[in-house]
Parts: structure tokens; C-alpha cells; sequence
């Protein structure tokens, strides 16, 4: 932890001082950290919002909720108002009704006396809260369970199918000689100028034909194999030394049990990177399943919320923390795994 602190704490001027060099950089990385995890912070933030809060006017960083008040013979609070102007200025009123541009309210020391005030003389009295509500009500009026089950079901299968297909085939065209193998890369590599968009019409018609619309196989057989899956294992195997798969070839290992034992355990940076990437473009794939799949039953999370969105009516504070509960899951994948990133890409499979 010190070492940690004193590097991000060194200057280049002398005797800890610091140089014009040191304001300019920290400067240009706290820009960088405020642009990149800011909006993140404002969409925690405002997942916690009541809908009301939400659609403040100037917006406000932390989550405010107005306080209330019981009074004796009402059964529900009643919220509480600072009156600023008028002939009531400076009590504190709790409000009853509003109409237009008055509002009737009492005090909440003497009820039985109603006021007549008008809402440009009073101010709510709020306080910092946290709207937890947003985040229960969100599993009591959607089935997110079943979303959360549909999109981690397809995010696994589709991921574990990937790394066998993709390492299977990036460990024939890396390490086996045979007539077309260039022509294969070349056409593996060709497919990553194609846009998704071409091939979206005729994929749907093949699976239409396999009679895999709404359903979750659907969306995983036709995203299982990728060319930069195939493409980036492929690379990362060239750098396998040729001698160690000869000399299991000597010690009477099949292709197979050199596949399992030792291409894969070396290749596992490589690996780790592309169930990261696999990971996060499963979880996240919202135009594939929205064509294919049409019953909510069978919706992801990315289409959950995209259903949220109601013509007229959009609940912001549902669709805020649904929001957040959908990034957490590769939020934490991330963390765990990044570190395999930078292994994936400078290491070698020989070390």
C-alpha cells in the first residue's frame, strides 16, 4: 500500500516539489478518471432517485427526499413545506391538497386550521435519502430472475462453446501443416470486414427453418463460433514452441491429450482474454436477441429493459436500477479477470 501510494504521489520536481509537468499530468488523469467514471457515478446515483427527484430542475448529485410528517387524522404523512414568503412566512407547513397555483396546508401543531398558500412562497424541506425501494419493487413487478436466468444462461453456453470451437480451430491452423490452410485463415480472417448486419436477414431465415425462434438456442449456436476468437487464439499458439508438442508426440500423447494438456494450460491467457471479451459481448448483444426472440418469457435483461420503455410512460427509477443490477455481473467478471488481459497479450506461451 505505501509503494502504491508513493508512486501515484511522485513529482518530477525537486525535493517534492512540484514541477509545471506534474500539474499538467495529474491534471490531464483526473480529467480521464472524471470522464470515464462519472456518468457511472451519476447513473448510481440516480438509480437511487425517487421519480420525482429524478426530474429536478437544476439536477442534483446526491438523491434528496422530502420530508413528511404524521398528523392526527390522516392516515397518510403529509410532506413538509418551509414557507419563505408571504404572510406565513417562516413556518413550516405540511401540505394537504394543490390546486393549480395554491395549495391548501395546515400546521401540522394545529390541524384543524386549513391555509391558503401559494406554492411560489414555499419550499419542500428535503434531506439526503437513498430510494431502496426502486431496487425490491423492481423483482415484486418484473420477473427479473427469469431475464437475469435467460441472459446468464446464454452468456455461459455460448462462452464455453466458444473457447472449445475457437480453440480447436485456432489449435489446427497454428500447429498442422495441410493443403488450404491459408486459404481458411484468409477467409476466417475475411468474415471480420463482413458487418453483422449483412448476414442478420439470411441467419434468421436458417434458424427459422431450424425451428429455433424464441428460443435461447437461437441466440447461442449462431454467436458460439467467432473469427476473432479463432483469430486471436491462433495468434497467441504460433508463440507455443513446436518441440514441446513433439516431444509429447515421442512420449505417445494423441493429439487430443496434447490438445487438453498442453495447448489449452498454456494458452490460458489467451483464453481468459476471450472469455472476458465473449462474456461481454453475449451479456450486452441486444439486436440478435431482439430478433429472435418475440415472448417475454424468453427475454434478456437487455431487452427487459428496452420493454421498460413505454410510449408514453418511461419509469425512470425502475429502469435506472434495473440498469445498474445489469452491470454488475460483468463489472465483477472484469475485475476478476482483467488482470489476464495484459498476460494475454505480452506473455508467451513458451514462458
Amino acid at each position: 500500500m505505501a509503494n502504491a501510494i508513493a508512486f501515484l504521489t511522485r513529482t518530477r520536481g525537486r525535493n517534492g516539489r512540484w514541477d509545471w509537468t506534474d500539474w499538467v499530468s495529474y491534471g490531464y488523469l483526473m480529467f480521464g478518471v472524471f470522464i470515464i467514471f462519472g456518468p457511472i457515478l451519476w447513473l448510481m446515483m440516480s438509480s437511487f432517485k425517487t421519480e420525482a427527484d429524478i426530474y429536478r430542475y437544476p439536477p442534483k448529485f446526491l438523491p434528496h427526499v422530502q420530508e413528511t410528517v404524521m398528523v392526527d387524522g390522516y392516515d397518510d404523512p403529509l410532506p413538509l413545506y418551509s414557507i419563505v414568503s408571504g404572510e406565513h412566512k417562516g413556518r413550516t407547513l405540511a401540505q394537504l391538497r394543490r390546486v393549480g397555483l395554491v395549495a391548501q396546508m395546515i400546521d401540522p401543531r394545529n390541524p384543524d386550521e386549513r391555509l391558503k398558500v401559494n406554492i411560489s412562497d414555499r419550499e419542500a424541506i428535503e434531506s439526503v435519502g437513498f430510494a431502496f425501494g426502486n431496487y425490491t419493487e423492481v423483482f415484486e413487478r418484473f420477473t427479473l430472475l427469469r431475464y437475469f436466468y435467460n441472459s446468464t444462461f446464454i452468456t455461459l453456453v455460448t462462452t464455453a462453446i466458444a473457447l472449445i470451437a475457437n480453440s480447436m480451430a485456432a489449435f489446427a491452423l497454428s500447429k498442422y501443416q495441410f493443403r488450404g490452410r491459408t486459404a481458411i485463415l484468409m477467409v476466417v480472417i475475411g468474415t471480420l470486414m463482413i458487418p453483422q448486419t449483412v448476414v442478420l436477414v439470411p441467419l434468421f431465415m436458417v434458424v427459422r427453418e431450424l425451428g429455433l425462434v424464441n428460443n435461447l438456442w437461437g441466440v447461442i449456436i449462431p454467436s458460439a463460433a467467432t473469427p476473432t476468437g479463432v483469430f486471436l487464439l491462433r495468434q497467441y499458439m504460433l508463440t507455443i514452441p513446436d518441440e514441446i508438442l513433439d516431444a509429447a508426440r515421442m512420449d505417445k500423447a494423441s493429439e487430443w491429450k496434447i490438445f487438453w494438456r498442453i495447448i489449452l494450460p498454456l494458452s490460458a491467457p489467451a483464453i481468459a482474454v476471450l472469455a472476458i471479451l465473449s462474456i461481454i459481448w453475449r451479456w450486452n448483444d441486444f439486436l440478435w436477441p431482439l430478433i429472435v426472440l418475440s415472448e417475454n418469457e424468453q427475454f434478456t435483461l437487455q431487452l427487459a429493459l428496452n420493454s421498460l420503455q413505454g410510449e408514453s410512460i418511461i419509469e425512470w427509477s425502475y429502469l435506472l436500477a434495473m440498469t445498474v443490477l445489469t452491470l454488475l455481473p460483468v463489472t465483477v467478471v472484469f475485475m476478476f479477470l482483467q488482470k489476464y488481459i495484459t498476460t494475454g497479450i505480452a506473455s508467451t506461451g513458451g514462458k
